[in-house]
């Protein structure tokens, strides 16, 4: 199968949007996560959905208010499929490895492998943003992902 040069560009600038995503989650508790989404955007977790860059910015908040958590969120098998100059659908596996506390800490698996999709957008500056981000859990220990509860959010 033959790849465009135009693809594989688009390939390499969204997946390093991605990375550097979770570059920020891992290790700046996500201060900057909501402005990887347009302005409704949607971050459809394992368990809630938050939508809007204000409700994305309180999940991670809430997250950092828990306390002290190593996370690192590891990204693979990246595949862009463009549809337009200004649309692409993204998907990928996330490999969640965490734990509360702090570094070092004994290693353990995964905690969960999801099949990610990503719905990207090019706004009217150029830059691309998240209009959706949905997670499919694959797989699962039993340690939890941070969640609120829903009377929490």
């Amino acid at each position: 199968m033959k790849i465009s040069s135009e693809r594989l560009a688009l390939t390499q600038l969204l997946h390093a949007l991605v990375v550097d995503y979770w570059r920020d989650v891992d290790t700046n508790w996500g201060r900057n996560a909501p402005n990887y989404y347009t302005e409704d955007g949607v971050f459809d977790g394992s368990i809630n959905p938050y939508v809007g860059r204000e409700k994305i910015r309180q999940f991670y908040k809430w997250r950092e208010d828990r306390g002290t958590r190593t996370v690192v969120h590891a990204v693979a098998n990246f595949q862009c499929l463009p549809e337009g100059p200004d649309k692409a659908t993204c998907h990928w596996f996330l490999m969640l490895y965490a734990a509360d506390g702090a570094p070092p800490l004994p290693s353990e698996p995964a905690i969960q492998i999801a099949y990610m999709t990503d719905s990207c957008v090019r706004d009217k500056s150029g830059n691309w943003l998240v209009a959706r981000r949905k997670f499919d859990t694959w797989f699962k220990s039993d340690t939890p992902t941070t969640n609120p509860k829903l009377d929490d959010k």
